[in-house]
């Protein structure tokens, strides 16, 4: 009987199978972007009331088989509105042709285009770009530039672990030679071209979306871009209300709580966002407890169809204890990888021997102008006012090594510090801030026109005016009513008594002026997409100070460096799946403040001058359904390069500085990244980079401590040296996988190898040391893994985020400084394993 009822089963699927098919239609067609044209990868495609649906491959087309009828088509993909179109299905294919999708975000089309966003397949440059859905599942509580590590040619690290102290190098280059713009403003520190992340702690909760761009890269201003440009979006306006709450904890007490309301586009045109988050912890290590405030706020007015206004404000306060004593291996295994030398207890409570505390807020009005339907303009006024500094100890025991509690890498008593201080009055050793406040306003604007149907011309003008205060100013005498500090107020030397807010060292202000101008024709024709970009900039600094100068004297002339620069770039669609691309240019940045004046002085050095960058580039792009790869090589040479190198002796402490100047580089290598479908449920992501990034020359430099007196000139037998603190082998590969409707796993290894520590300038004086290589770490990788679920609360939308990050506790050493072999040298041991959960809300 059971047999006979199977085959009647069996039989009857069999017979229906057929009327199955014969039931559906197949509906194809291609979601594009309404602007630019661009591909949307991962759109989502539902027949609405249904579960049935499927997502746009790489090329931005889809497939979906639907049951015949009349129905209704859900078009949507994030930070873009959703459309609906209906369909009548009878059995015969339909093709919908092209779908575009407009954003969600007013303005944020136009923000694209002055922060030189590129466009795949067209724009000639090597690209990755992170969307927010990446990082709201991969960063957790890493730090923001921790979300590229899996980028070709990236390599980053904690450095000492404190709250925003990541560093991060792109091809061997660190951030003052990596063009970082947020919304097309440029955040490159102007004195020194550095980049700290911790004045940015809250971006990644309004991150719109972000690419790094490889070498030249798109942008059109003059910008030292020698490794790349990280260019990242913020959100803008949604043009609908709504909103989302956001709870999230982590190991070593991190918590974190965040919103952020929108009323959407109003029918008078008006429409307001903003976002605030509150973050705490205690740190992955000893003494690094954090606090930050980070806030958003967007007011945008759609005043006609010519003209928009758009005004964001955006920053972070925060402070946080900080780790910058290195030590050896040895001492890192005594101790173990949590310890911080640079902590201790006072009254009970921890005391920060290093604590940095900032707030940086950026403000920006945007002007949008139509002109008409060929010709428009697009403006950018801002201004960043920075404020804070860095804790640290000062005076005659500024290192604290009288007053640990066992040998030099043990605790600090601090309590014993604010005894003896107390009896004698006078504090010989205390706590003094280190300031550097700025402000800074700048504008770009620029020009659009489309010549014709294939030519496009871009133009337009930068300017930057820069003032930076640099000081030290007693903070905490440590018990005591005073402390002797020997002056040279404006160039008379005495002994000053000083006491809790008082200039107690260095007090000088830098000036900078920056005014730039570009032009970029674009031609495109078919299946060919080409550039030709021209800028010239005209740089001018002064400096003054206050200590060594007589009055009317401290200040400098200005200081004036022009420099030049061009790239052009060609991209040719071979057909739809596959393209090549080349770019080259020459760009000349001009040397940084610390050049142009010798050793912190007003001293001008007349043998500072332009460094010369040269590159060429040739890439090659696939795209199928299922399969998209890149690959590319390159090579770059730096000449004159400027390099300010900190000093570190035996003990891995710190004593002073290298000015070097007139080094050259050479940059080259290849690079492959793929992203692999083979079903809408499965995603795997790889990558490969492979560098040669090597000094190419001797040098001379001026040692000076850190009091900036010079200790000598020396001859640094550099020739032939690995670049240092970045690994030059890199290597990634991912997966993500849908379990169940919502719910997705994913994993992500990353491998990091022939890194080499930072040679040290002092140890390079004698020819014996020629062609000798700094030592070189340990290879090592890293394996994260995560998870995320996206579901219903009533109507609401949530969703639910994990991630563990070197989910074996892998010990690895992440910096260093060189001592030629592993005993001798001083570095940071990586973090161990870290996990957040974190749930949003949307509303």
């Amino acid at each position: 009987m059971r047999i006979r009822l199977f085959r009647f089963v069996w039989l009857l699927s069999l017979g229906l199978l057929p009327l199955s098919a014969i039931a559906q239609t197949t509906v194809t067609g291609t979601i594009t972007d309404i602007k630019t044209g661009e591909e949307l990868i991962g759109a989502s495609v539902v027949v609405k009331g249904t579960v049935n649906g499927t997502v746009s491959s790489f090329d931005g087309t889809f497939t979906l088989e639907v049951e015949n009828g009349d129905h209704t088509l859900v078009f949507s993909y994030i930070g873009y509105d959703a459309i609906e179109k209906n369909v009548s299905l009878n059995g015969t294919p339909v093709d919908m042709g092209i779908v575009t999708l407009g954003s969600n975000d007013v303005g944020l089309d136009e923000v694209k285009v002055v922060a030189n966003f590129a466009v795949d397949r067209k724009t000639p440059v090597a690209v990755s770009t992170i969307q927010p859905k990446m990082i709201e599942e991969k960063l957790g509580s890493q730090e923001f530039p921790q979300v590229l590590k899996a980028t070709p040619g990236v390599y980053a690290t904690n450095s000492g672990g404190g709250f925003g102290d990541s560093r991060i190098t792109l091809r061997g280059f660190d951030t003052d030679n990596i063009a970082v713009m947020i919304n097309g403003v440029p955040v490159n520190d102007m004195e020194n071209g550095a980049v700290y992340w911790s004045n940015w702690s809250g971006l990644s909760d309004v991150t719109r979306t972000m690419q790094v761009q490889r070498g030249m890269g798109a942008s059109k201003l003059a910008v030292p871009s020698a490794g790349g440009t990280i260019n990242i979006l913020t959100a803008t306006t949604d043009s609908k209300p709504g909103g989302n709450i956001y709870y999230g904890i982590g190991n070593d007490g991190y918590e974190k709580m965040a919103f952020t309301a929108s009323t959407g586009l109003n029918d008078k045109g008006w429409a307001f966002t903003f976002s605030g988050s509150h973050t705490e912890g205690k740190g992955w290590a000893d003494g690094l407890q954090f606090e930050g405030w980070s806030y958003f706020a967007n007011v945008s007015k759609v005043i006609n169809d010519k003209h928009t206004l758009s005004f964001n404000v955006f920053g972070a306060n925060q402070s946080h204890g900080q780790r910058r004593t290195m030590m050896s291996l040895d001492e890192w295994n005594q101790y173990g990888r949590k310890h911080n030398a640079d902590w201790g207890y006072l009254n009970g409570s921890e005391y920060n021997a290093r604590t940095n505390y900032y707030s940086k807020p950026q403000m920006s009005l945007n002007h949008f102008w139509n002109i008409n339907d060929d010709l428009n303009l697009k403006t950018v006024l801002y201004a960043s006012q920075g404020r804070g500094g860095g804790v640290a100890g000062f005076g005659e025991d500024r290192n604290f090594n009288d007053y640990r509690v066992g040998d030099s890498r043990s605790l600090i008593d601090f309590d014993r510090l604010y005894r003896e201080n107390a009896q004698n009055g006078e504090s010989s050793t205390y706590m003094a801030s280190s300031v550097n406040n700025h402000d800074w306003y700048g504008g770009v604007s620029t020009l659009d026109w489309n010549v014709n149907n294939n030519l496009k011309f871009i133009g337009g003008l930068d300017g930057r005016y820069y003032y930076g205060e640099h000081y030290q100013v007693l903070d905490d005498l440590m018990g005591g009513q005073y402390a002797v500090v020997n002056r040279n107020k404006y160039g008379q030397n005495m002994d000053v008594v000083v006491r809790e807010g008082d200039i107690v060292g260095y007090h000088s202000d830098g000036e900078v002026l920056w005014e730039s101008a570009f032009a970029q024709l674009e031609y495109s024709e078919g299946r060919l997409s080409s550039f030709v970009n021209m800028a010239a900039a005209n740089v001018s600094y002064r400096r003054y100070d206050f200590e060594d100068h007589a009055k009317g004297d401290h200040i400098t002339d200005w200081q004036h460096h022009q420099t030049i620069s061009a790239k052009a770039g060609v991209n040719f669609n071979i057909d739809g799946k596959n393209n090549v691309f080349f770019n080259t240019g020459y760009f000349q940045r001009p040397p940084m403040m610390n050049a142009v004046f010798i050793n912190n002085t007003n001293n001008v050095n007349d043998g500072a001058k332009n460094e010369g960058i040269y590159s060429v580039e040739l890439g090659y792009g696939y795209r199928s359904n299922t399969l998209s790869v890149n690959a590319n090589a390159y090579y770059t040479y730096w000449q004159d390069k400027t390099m300010i190198q900190s000093m570190y002796d035996d003990n891995g402490e710190f004593f002073g500085y290298a000015n070097i100047l007139g080094l050259d580089a050479q940059h080259m290598g290849v690079e492959v990244d793929f992203e692999w479908r083979p079903t809408t449920k499965l995603t795997v992501t790889g990558m490969g980079s492979v560098g040669d990034w090597t000094w190419a020359n001797d040098v001379n430099a001026t040692f000076v401590d850190q009091d900036q007196n010079i200790i000598g000139d020396y001859k640094l037998y550099t020739e032939g040296l690995k670049v240092g603190n970045s690994a030059q082998i890199t290597a990634a590969l991912g997966a993500k996988y849908e379990i169940l409707e919502g719910l997705s796993v994913g994993a992500d290894y990353t491998y990091f190898a022939k890194n080499y520590a930072n040679f040290s300038p002092e140890d390079r004086t004698d020819e014996a040391s020629s062609g000798v290589q700094a030592w070189q770490l340990p290879n090592f990788g890293l394996l994260d893994v995560n998870a995320s679920y996206r579901f219903k609360i009533g109507n609401l939308n949530a969703s639910a985020f994990t991630q563990i990050s070197n989910l074996l506790d892998e010990w690895y050493i992440a910096d260093a400084n060189d001592g030629r072999t592993w005993d001798a040298s001083s570095m940071y041991i990586g973090l161990g394993r870290t996990w957040s959960f974190g749930l949003k809300l949307d509303f």
